[in-house]
């Protein structure tokens, strides 16, 4: 059997970055990228990839997921997130969940220790608890910053649509050597969002899809518009009618633009291991490695290379 090559993509999230958080997004999202690669270069399934490159997003501040999540309309943190194998459409969820550092290992431990593949709120915490996954106060995952645009957003002429673009949900799709496919996203959601609020991220075909007969998506942007729409999904059904990644990805963001009035971006990889990042927002961070080269951006037709070797150099020497 003729192996595959393998390749991961990364995002950080579609909207408005802000200049002062750009060296940090492009850095967060091009060391996910080299670690889910490193994954994958020791032999590592798709799924393994694609969690550890989400990991590393959760634990970097810059990103809305995990630490440095948006705070609720009560100032508390409530996080999203969704792992999906393509092998065999196993996929696990979490929705709502609090004081745990990577939802995203939550989520994959769904897939893999239940019969079930979403779990909310309190039962999810239930059974963080029997995974012996520990519990962090709250505290630990709210930055100055979220706090700041939270206290923002409840001022009485406050616009959090304003705030909304910068969104940041994390999220990664792979292929692995053996041709299998996966995809990964977490999300702490929008900033001042009502208690209880679950966006697209959690929901199978909204938030994710990997499916090895056609390939893998993960979405970020507006929650409702892509939830409206089935995003992810929707990408897979245009490969799936012979489209390439970019043109799937362009006609079914497209759509949600016109259709709903929904604004995001995508990333995604087909069987055939080509991939695309693309959005309809101002921006998204975004990394792919593939064949040993690395690419990256983060404005509309911005790509920069460098050699894999080159950038884990400048990686130890700390970006």
């Amino acid at each position: 059997l003729g192996r595959m090559k393998p390749v991961i993509v990364v995002h950080g999230g579609a909207g408005r970055i802000f200049k002062e958080r750009e060296e940090g997004c492009r850095a967060g999202v091009v060391r996910a990228a080299l670690r889910g690669y490193g994954v994958l270069k020791q032999g590592g399934s798709a799924v393994d990839a694609v969690e550890e490159a989400v990991r590393s997003m959760e634990d970097d501040p810059h990103f809305n997921a995990g630490c440095g999540s948006v705070l609720n309309e009560k100032g508390e943190v409530e996080m999203d997130a969704i792992i999906m194998d393509g092998k065999n459409l196993d996929s696990g969820a979490v929705s709502a969940v609090k004081c745990i550092a990577n939802p995203i290992k939550l989520a994959r431990l769904v897939m893999e220790k239940t019969k079930h593949m979403l779990l909310t709120d309190h039962g999810a915490h239930l059974f963080a608890q029997a995974m012996g996954i520990p519990e962090i106060p709250g505290e630990k995952l709210i930055t100055e910053r979220s706090r700041e645009r939270w206290k923002k957003n409840l001022e009485p002429d406050s616009n959090p649509g304003e705030f909304q673009k910068d969104l940041g949900t994390v999220g990664a799709v792979a292929i692995d050597s053996e041709g299998n496919v996966a995809c990964a996203t977490s999300t702490g959601g929008l900033s001042n969002k009502l208690i209880g609020r679950v966006g697209d991220t959690a929901c199978i075909g909204s938030g994710g899809y990997a499916d090895n007969h056609s390939g893998a998506t993960s979405t970020t942007g507006h929650g409702e518009s892509i939830m409206k729409v089935v995003l992810a999904r929707l990408i897979l059904y245009h490969m799936e009618q012979g489209m390439s990644p970019e043109v799937a990805a362009d006609t079914a963001l497209d759509y949600m633009k016109t259709r709903v009035g929904g604004l995001g971006g995508v990333i995604v990889v087909n069987k055939a291991g080509e991939w695309a990042a693309r959005f309809s927002t101002q921006q998204m961070s975004w990394a792919t490695v593939k064949d040993d080269n690395l690419h990256y951006g983060i404005y509309a037709g911005e790509k920069n290379v460098k050699s894999v070797d080159e950038a884990l150099a400048s990686e130890r020497e700390g970006f």
